[in-house]
């Protein structure tokens, strides 16, 4: 008898290797198109192609070179198209092409979308897909049309409404890549109409699309009177009155801190009246949440006003959204298990509720991870960048992790390896140093999610 030939192991992949890959494949495959001499108005090396679709599809906003200068209109709509995948994410992206194309979204894919999410349930996945493309384009469309009433009358129509429409989109996908020049909003630090814009795309892409959901619909309960107008707080989900308190609390203890470190110096917001200096300051502590738009040349901040900064790009936006960091509820987490430590409770409590147990764990370890990836990114830098200030070197890994973009002028004078360096920084810091573990990490012993040990216990501190 013939032996049956056996068939080929199919390879299934986790939904965080998708992720990974996914990204992976979208950021070569854009590092190929933009090293195409249709998309540069003059030569570049392949190290700067990938490093500008790394940033793009990553949201940060370190460039090695000048978008405005180096890529012809081509190039400028290819890198347009990174920043909103990257913004969008992967599979929200993939999603959204099925539904042009009016196919069916599998279970798998379901699967993906609320792992991918962080949702609950499977039911609404399409729903929730297209809300998030229409919040989008929104929100997207408000700010073009906002940024073109400053950008028409300054460089014409056709221009000024497309400078509107992809500053609006790389405000919101938080990435800070513009094409006016080489000095970000420098030029605009006076300019409330472009200042107020930024900072509310910016804060309403790093809010994440779940609380955005969240809030309409308890505004429209509260409208169909389902919802006195007195409980509107109270009705909001946990994640959703966490991100928002810590949203609020850090870009006012962010702008307060710059106001009064940078008050009185010459290289930043010294030399502007004091509203001028209250909106900049502003500015600089939502860009810092990862967006990466300067108002204020940021090699000219103190050394206290840059490890502030390097705090709020470690903390981030919020889960779910277009922001990067470690996100506002891990940090609002950790503060609040320390808080019940030192009150002598057992329970991480918020709001009169209790945090899952693996909630607290899951975010103690997105911490470290992320704190590890970024000491090594530290270590790095100053190994390959010997004469270079240590507070500029943190401040630039600061800003690769938490998919930021700002930096002290740093960027395009660093060597190759730490290019690389922080290429692979941005990568783990958008797609979260959870989700890179996990690609290595092999199947979960499920097993062992039931086993008991018995208890010990070790000193600490």
């Amino acid at each position: 008898m013939k032996e049956k030939k056996k068939s080929p192991r199919k390879v299934r992949l986790s939904t965080m290797q998708i992720i990974a890959l996914g990204f992976f494949g979208v950021i070569f495959l854009g590092g190929l198109i933009l090293w195409l001499p249709v998309c540069n108005q003059k030569p570049i090396a392949f190290i700067d192609a990938l490093f500008t679709s790394v940033t793009s599809v990553c949201v940060t906003g370190l460039v090695t070179v000048v978008p405005a200068e180096q890529f012809t209109l081509l190039g400028k709509i290819v890198v347009l198209v990174l920043i909103q995948i990257g913004g969008l994410g992967v599979i929200a992206c993939t999603a959204a092409f099925f539904l042009l194309l009016r196919k069916r979204i599998t279970m798998k894919g379901r699967i993906m979308i609320q792992q991918a999410y962080g949702l609950d349930t499977l039911s609404g996945m399409v729903r929730f897909v297209i809300r998030i493309l229409k919040g989008t384009f929104l929100v997207e469309g408000i700010g073009a049309v906002l940024f073109a009433i400053k950008f028409v009358p300054e460089f014409g129509a056709a221009r000024g409404i497309w400078y509107g429409v992809f500053h609006s989109v790389s405000a919101f996908c938080n990435a800070g890549i513009d094409i006016i020049g080489n000095d970000s909003f420098i030029r605009y630090v006076d300019s409330p109409l472009v200042n107020f814009t930024t900072m509310f795309l910016i804060v309403m892409g790093g809010l994440g699309f779940p609380v955005w959901y969240d809030v309409i619909t308890t505004v429209r309960q509260e409208g169909a009177k389902k919802v006195p107008r007195r409980r509107f707080l109270t009705r909001l989900g946990l994640q959703s009155k966490i991100v928002l308190t810590m949203t609020a609390f850090l870009i006012l203890a962010g702008a307060l801190g710059f106001f009064v470190l940078e008050f009185n110096n010459p290289d930043t917001i010294g030399g502007l009246s004091v509203p001028e200096k209250a909106m900049a300051s502003a500015f600089q502590s939502v860009t810092t949440r990862t967006a990466g738009y300067a108002s204020v040349p940021q090699s000219g901040l103190t050394d206290s006003s840059k490890m502030l900064g390097c705090i709020l790009m470690f903390i981030g936006g919020s889960p779910a959204g277009t922001a990067g960091g470690i996100k506002t509820t891990t940090a609002a987490m950790l503060l609040l298990t320390a808080a019940s430590v030192l009150r002598g409770r057992r329970d991480t409590e918020c709001f009169g509720r209790k945090l899952e147990n693996g909630v607290v764990r899951s975010g103690i370890t997105i911490m470290l991870l992320t704190f590890l990836f970024w000491l090594a990114g530290v270590t790095a830098l100053s190994v390959f960048e010997p004469g270079k200030d240590f507070i500029d070197l943190m401040y630039e890994a600061s800003s690769a992790i938490g998919t930021v973009g700002l930096t002290a002028d740093l960027t395009p004078q660093l060597t190759t390896a730490s290019h690389v360096v922080l290429m692979s920084m941005m990568y783990v810091g958008r797609i979260g140093p959870v989700t890179m573990a996990l690609v290595f990490a092999g199947k979960a012993d499920k097993s062992a999610q039931f086993r008991e040990l018995p208890e010990k216990k070790i000193m600490l501190g």
